[in-house]
């Protein structure tokens, strides 16, 4: 198996006390020595919006698909109709769209979708042809704004009908549920909170574990500050239950952990500390 990733964008994204309203000023200072410069800066927490792309038995998979471009984004202007280099960038990773058998959808935020659809004449069509799109059921139900009236001025405004319908539409998409097996190495497990259908990709091939966490922590700082939850974690008393059973998983079975939205060397090995977690080694990608 290999693992490549492929950025989006990253960079300043949003104030420590709007992101984490939750954790106290204190806690950032005194966690500082991790976080910044990649992870933290005046007040601002960084992230990165990126995609994993792994090769397995064969097959290409990619590992969400961020915000795309020429997307209407009215509650967040800094996504609004972007026009971004994402293609480019994955196939000087070696990946043509056709290339790619299957997309995972950790779950469908819009920050995690984008680039399941492209604009062709004035359609929202897949951007990836010729692949089977796997999208957690429950967030399917729960992102349809047939069942969810009250998407309108929410983050997540527009995407369900321009990255996720089009795809169902087109016949593309496989709704799982619970766990699903994808092959030999890779299995997909429902990690509950940050959205009813949030998950993460369990990576055990040989020796080798790697957990791929998606969006059940997304600064360095919940490592040690485990209770603490996003803004936008639906649910944040069961986000932080299944952050702190997952990450138990990855430090007791020595896994490296990626999750979806960490700038710098984007992924880490942890270990216990205390009653929490401590990052105990970064991976050797390029730092972002």
């Amino acid at each position: 198996m290999t693992v490549t990733r492929v950025e989006e964008t990253h960079g300043p994204i949003m104030p420590t006390a709007a992101f984490f309203p939750t954790v106290p000023d204190e806690a950032w200072q005194r966690h500082e020595a991790t976080l910044v410069p990649d992870h933290l800066g005046d007040g601002t927490v960084h992230a990165a919006m990126q995609t994993w792309v792994l090769r397995s038995e064969g097959r290409t998979i990619l590992i969400d698909t961020g915000l795309g471009n020429d997307k209407t984004r009215p509650a967040v202007p800094a996504w609004d109709h972007l026009s971004l280099d994402y293609l480019g960038n994955l196939a000087r990773a070696g990946v043509r769209p056709e290339d790619v058998d299957l997309v995972v959808n950790t779950h469908l935020h819009v920050d995690h979708v984008g680039w399941n659809t492209r604009q062709a004449g004035g359609e929202w069509v897949p951007t990836f042809p010729n692949a089977t799109y796997l999208m957690p059921r429950p967030d399917f139900v729960f992102w349809d704004p047939a069942h969810h009236p009250g998407l309108a001025g929410g983050v997540n405004e527009n995407a369900f009908e321009d990255s996720v319908a089009p795809v169902h539409a087109a016949g593309q998409v496989q709704l799982w549920e619970g766990t699903h097996t994808i092959d030999a190495n890779l299995r997909l497990r429902a990690a509950p909170g940050h959205t009813p259908g949030s998950s993460v990709l369990m990576l055990e091939s040989g020796g080798d574990r790697a957990l791929f966490a998606g969006d059940i922590f997304h600064t360095p700082l919940q490592l040690a500050e485990l209770d603490h939850s996003s803004c936008f974690d639906e649910d944040p008393a069961t986000s932080a239950v299944t952050r702190r059973a997952l990450l138990g998983w990855a430090a007791d079975t020595n896994a490296l952990v990626v999750p979806a939205h960490l700038s710098g060397h984007g992924a880490l090995e942890i270990q216990r500390h205390g009653s929490a977690f401590a990052v105990s080694g970064w991976a050797p990608f390029d730092r972002l």
